[in-house]
């Protein structure tokens, strides 16, 4: 149980779920009533608060618009049968902000605090999460330096803030997926571990692309010499080859995504031989070409299990198997959303319970 702390709030005057259409959710669109605020300055965190959602007011010289101190994490919530607020494993997400905090030189944040600040605000906004099947309150963590000044240093202020969004489903049909082998997501060395909003900038040129060829997703490789898979789109990418899964390691160059740690713990529960290695453009390839690449996915915390239906090389679309055939990935889904709303045991202890 995560016991709700006693940080001060500010309720709306006048509630605006009534104005959501929860059997029309579209991603990312909708906002709920309130969001949980607390601000670094003076060598500490300040006082906690929930507040209503609304716009912020910023200098033209915030120094997060210059030089990309800015950090985000993603996790969802949802309801069991007896109606109680179950989250999926936020204490991993805590310290993943902390991990992209350290890279990018910013503070960390206390964990109390971000797991207080959750139950909190997912207490005031309770009647916002959504229970068709299918749906899931969105939680957006970000923080971002809020130093006024041009000048290439860490700012000595920052604000963190976690606000919500009840969504549907990601992805509504399996991905076509192109491997990119001239740009590149992230490099040795470099912050592509961390959940820092510069990542997702320096993927949307080569995305863009991508889709103006018919292509929903990138699956990027390596900075070095393209050779090796890292992730698809937004995704940990996971394929399954003659029975094994495979999946590229988390380096610095890929991010630790929770959900990924999840599947790959379930599927070695299930008896299936996990191997965490460098995973060949050739060998991937080579199996859809022989019929032995069974399966290949995304795993994320939008989409959950994100199928891929078709992935294009140097000129050649290769199909693969229809997704009612996929005995691995559709287990995980169901598995992972049965353990997320309560229908099924959680013997690792994921869930949290407000």
């Amino acid at each position: 149980m995560i016991d709700v702390s006693t940080y001060p709030v500010q309720t709306v005057a006048q509630s605006r779920i009534a104005e959501c259409d929860f059997n029309n959710l579209q991603f990312g669109k909708t906002f709920a009533d309130h969001m949980f605020v607390v601000d670094y300055k003076d060598g500490g965190w300040q006082q906690p608060r929930v507040v209503p959602y609304g716009n912020l007011s910023l200098s033209p010289a915030l120094s997060s618009l210059h030089y990309g101190q800015a950090l985000f994490e993603g996790l969802k919530a949802t309801k069991n049968e007896a109606g109680d607020i179950l989250v999926f494993r936020p204490e991993a997400n805590a310290r993943r902000l902390n991990a992209s905090a350290v890279r990018l030189c910013m503070p960390e944040l206390p964990e109390e605090i971000f797991m207080n600040g959750l139950a909190q605000l997912l207490t005031v906004d309770r009647n916002w999460i959504p229970t068709q099947p299918g749906c899931s309150l969105y939680i957006r963590p970000v923080m971002f330096a809020t130093d006024d000044y041009i000048g290439v240093k860490p700012s000595d202020t920052y604000s963190f803030i976690i606000f919500t969004s009840p969504v549907g489903a990601y992805y509504n049909k399996p991905v076509r997926v192109k491997v990119e082998t001239h740009y590149t997501r992230a490099a040795p060395g470099g912050m592509g571990f961390a959940k820092a909003a510069g990542n997702y900038a320096a993927a949307m040129y080569p995305s863009q692309l991508a889709h103006q060829q018919g292509y929903d997703q990138l699956l990027w490789t390596d900075g070095r010499e393209h050779k090796y898979f890292e992730e698809s789109g937004t995704m940990n990418v996971i394929f399954v080859v003659n029975g094994k899964v495979l999946t590229p390691p988390t380096t610095d160059s890929i991010l630790k995504g929770v959900t990924r740690d999840s599947v790959l713990q379930l599927a070695r529960d299930w008896g299936y031989t996990v191997e965490e290695r460098p995973v060949s453009v050739e060998e991937i390839i080579a199996a859809a070409k022989n019929g032995t690449l069974e399966e290949a996915f995304g795993a994320g915390t939008a989409a959950t299990i994100a199928h891929i239906a078709l992935i294009h090389h140097e000129g050649t679309d290769y199909t693969l198997p229809p997704v009612e055939a996929r005995k691995l990935s559709n287990r995980l889904y169901q598995g992972m959303d049965d353990i997320k709303t309560g229908r099924a045991a959680d013997p690792h202890s994921w869930v949290f319970k407000v």
